[in-house]
């Protein structure tokens, strides 16, 4: 598994994986990144990790609250709280054990994240995706370039570390 990067930023990645998955707002967004980590721990560990979304705050020190409104399927909306912003979102894609994907509205920012999970060599690979579009994008684009350059490598460093104590 030496041949996967623990993390990877690569704008024209990003943009190949988008475009592969059919996902039209990420070639206008100002601010994009991708990650992607190995994790030593069953796929529906993981997975249950992601998919409780009530439960972020346990494992996630950047969550400081969320809330499911409804069962977990396409259109449920969630709401979840991170470093002081409220975003509310709601679920595009849940393929269990696979993929995971959501956007989101916060004061002049909409966003798309997805998780994307697949099996390797008994580890599970982890890859992110996130980008934020909108007039706040724009305007702070190097500064939310570098908050999300970190955000994802920390969410999938946490969610590795809980999947692997089996919490």
């Amino acid at each position: 598994m030496s041949d996967i990067p623990k993390f990877r930023h690569r704008v024209p990645a990003v943009l190949a994986v988008a475009s592969a998955l059919g996902i039209a707002p990420a070639r206008a967004a100002q601010v994009q990144s991708m990650a992607q980590i190995e994790i030593n721990a069953p796929a529906d560990r993981v997975w249950r990790l992601l998919t409780r979304i009530d439960g972020w705050p346990k494992w996630n020190p950047a969550v400081d609250s969320s809330v499911l409104q409804g069962p977990l399927g396409k259109g449920s909306i969630f709401v979840w709280k991170s470093k002081g912003f409220t975003v509310t979102s709601t679920l595009q894609d849940v393929e269990p054990l696979r993929r995971l994907s959501w956007t989101g509205a916060a004061f002049g920012t909409r966003a798309f994240h997805s998780w994307d999970l697949r099996e390797l060599d008994g580890q599970v690979v982890v890859s992110t995706f996130e980008s934020f579009d909108g007039w706040v994008p724009c305007l702070f684009s190097r500064a939310m370039q570098k908050t999300l350059d970190d955000t994802l490598p920390a969410w999938l460093q946490a969610l590795k570390t809980a999947a692997e104590r089996g919490t």
